[in-house]
């Protein structure tokens, strides 16, 4: 027997079949486009007698013109004319007492009754009364439904997780040791409990998963359902408001009323800082709903028992907005901190995603983890997909080193807008203006290495310098903000020596600059004069839940101070980006000529066009940039 014969047959790509609904809504609209039909038809045969005149109908009479009739409700007559003629009828204008004997005289068959009831009628009297008895039936099944269907309000909209597809797993996420090592106790304790109540201990009740956008704490909570064999709920923070009053706090208790029926489970609540803010923020203006359902949740989860095997996880960017009552001990009483990855962190992440995509021998992960410092995993995925993108563009079939790094800068830079017309003259600025920042690279002795200097427009930048730690720094000492801030007013400086004067170009810059300078004043205690005091409280306006602003808390003599002090850092370094501009003038007029004749020149390009010796073998993008933006 041939194989094809045991094959299934294939359903009909030009026939879909529709959803039931849909089915439904159509056999419906089919059978009342058939009643009407049969509507009309009906209507049409028993209109078809022609309509005349009493007076006519009696001259008919009178010539023996009429074969029968019949008298319907006493003034309605219907009858059929001799000859074939057809039937009639006519109405009865006024009491007649003489018809019935014109009528014997002239030989008429005479029958009579009441009206006939057309079943048409009927059914179309009470198809209002029929259309509401089901629409008030329909919505009741809706009630006993849930999702999206109508008066559901009160219920959760948390979703369960089904292993419909690829489960992940830990080790599916990189660069987040301790936070994986935290949450692995978490899925054992619900896999192997006995191991610690052997013992006396209780698991934290909640687990607030604390980190920057794009560090993974939703995909922890993926892996968590993964790993664990037990039911999982997920859904968002902002799910619980509605425009209704008292939603919110129902559906926080139909939540936890599935986590105690599917016990033990766990609940997942993303970006919980939409329901949690604190309470009371505007001193009785606040929103009054969103207070309701917090004071559920807290409820909620001070009444759980550790027993019932019911464990919360929550993911928020926001921690310093939340209630203090949610992080107390018993609710949220462990935090798990998902942080940015660092070097290591970096290289596993890219070696995940690379794998999903096919690359070429020149791919070095470890130089384009270290290319990127600062880069959260959702940055280093999009980067792997950008390159992808790029290389299938190209009709490549591999994903090459170029793509990466092209990939990186399109998205650290912003996209190179080539095809942006500058005139020469101020093509020529913008050429002096980033050899200013990148030249002062080689000659400060705490300046980050420099990557690369383009006078091509990217983003909304019209030239950009890019700078690469050598290591992924969590602290800054003063020498280095204050290279920083040299390199950021190079720019500056050199149109100044160029040009002598200076352009708007020059404005992100002196932002940049000044806000460095004024935080060393202010916040890092890096002045002589002012010594180590921080100026300017933190402050918290109440109708913003805690969004963080700064009040004004010393006198104008010390204001004055530091408006002093701000001015000599900015001109100090102003000054020494000056000079070392103009005792290297011969470096900064070979630089510029450079990027006028190649647009791009590399760290490897300027310490040979400059001979400054060679740096190790680090290629990447910018941690940081001075850019002239457009």
């Amino acid at each position: 027997m041939s194989n094809r014969s045991q094959e299934p047959k294939k359903p009909d790509p030009g026939l879909p079949k529709l959803p039931f609904n849909n089915r439904i809504a159509l056999i419906t609209l089919l059978g009342l486009i058939a009643l009407f039909v049969l509507l009309v038809v009906y209507n049409n045969e028993r209109g078809f007698a022609t309509e005349i005149p009493y007076s006519v109908f009696l001259a008919y009479v009178d010539q023996n013109e009429v074969d029968d009739v019949k008298i319907v409700d006493g003034f309605e007559i219907l009858g059929n004319l001799t000859r074939d003629r057809g039937p009639f009828k006519t109405t009865i204008p006024y009491h007649d007492p003489q018809l019935l004997n014109r009528l014997e005289t002239g030989g008429v068959r005479i029958t009579g009754g009441p009206k006939p009831v057309s079943p048409f009628r009927i059914f179309l009297e009470f198809l209002p009364w029929v259309l509401g008895i089901f629409f008030i039936w329909f919505m009741f099944r809706q009630v006993q439904g849930s999702g999206n269907r109508a008066f559901s309000f009160g219920k959760s909209r948390a979703k369960r997780y089904l292993d419909t597809s690829k489960k992940i797993s830990f080790t599916d996420v990189a660069g987040q040791e301790e936070a994986k090592y935290e949450l692995e106790e978490v899925v054992e304790f619900l896999c192997n409990p006995a191991k610690f109540s052997r013992i006396g201990a209780k698991i934290p009740k909640g687990v607030l998963l604390v980190g920057m956008p794009g560090t993974g704490k939703t995909l922890l909570a993926k892996a968590i359902a993964g790993e664990a064999n037990v039911p999982f709920f997920h859904m968002s923070g902002s799910d619980f408001v509605e425009m209704f009053v008292g939603v919110g706090a129902s559906r926080v208790r139909d939540l936890f009323e599935q986590g105690r029926k599917h016990s033990p489970c766990i609940l997942f609540i993303d970006e919980l800082d939409a329901v949690g803010r604190t309470r009371g923020a505007g001193y009785g203006g606040g929103h009054d709903e969103r207070e309701q359902t917090l004071n559920q949740m807290l409820v909620e989860m001070d009444g759980f028992d550790t027993k019932d095997g019911v464990i919360i996880i929550a993911a928020t960017n926001r921690p310093d907005v939340l209630d203090p009552a949610l992080l107390r001990p018993g609710r949220f009483d462990r935090q798990v901190v998902v942080d940015m990855p660092d070097v290591k962190g970096r290289e596993e992440i890219l070696k995940i995603h690379s794998s999903k995509v096919p690359v070429g021998n020149d791919v070095d992960i470890n130089r384009m983890a270290r290319a990127t410092p600062g880069c959260s995993g959702a940055d280093l995925a999009n980067i792997v997909n950008e390159a992808a993108l790029l290389a299938a563009r190209n009709g490549k079939d591999q994903v090459g080193m170029a793509d990466l790094e092209e990939a990186r800068d399109k998205i650290m830079m912003g996209l190179a807008r080539r095809s942006k017309v500058i005139q020469p003259v101020e093509r020529e600025i913008i050429a002096f203006h980033e050899a200013g920042h990148a030249l002062l690279h080689y000659h400060l002795e705490h300046a980050d290495p420099l990557h690369k200097v383009t006078i091509v427009p990217h983003g909304r930048a019209l030239g950009v310098s890019f700078s690469l730690p050598e290591n992924d720094m969590y602290t800054r000492g003063k020498g280095w903000l204050l290279d920083r801030i040299t390199i950021t007013m190079g720019g500056y400086a050199a149109e100044k020596l160029r040009y002598g004067e200076t352009s708007t170009g020059a404005q992100n810059d002196i932002e940049q600059a000044t806000e460095l300078a004024r935080r060393m004043v202010c916040e890092w205690g890096m002045s002589d004069t002012l010594g180590p005091v921080s100026y300017g409280q933190k402050d918290e306006p109440i109708f913003l839940g805690k969004e963080i602003a700064r009040h004004k808390d010393y006198s104008e003599e010390t204001a004055r101070h530091i408006d002093q002090e701000v001015g000599a850092i900015m001109s100090s370094r102003l000054q020494t980006a000056t000079d070392l501009l103009q005792r290297n003038d011969d470096q900064l007029q070979m630089l510029a000529k450079a990027l006028l004749e190649r647009e791009t020149v590399e760290d490897a390009e300027i310490r040979i066009l400059l001979g400054f010796p060679e740096y190790g073998d680090i290629s990447g993008g910018g941690a940081l940039a001075e850019g002239r933006p457009a």
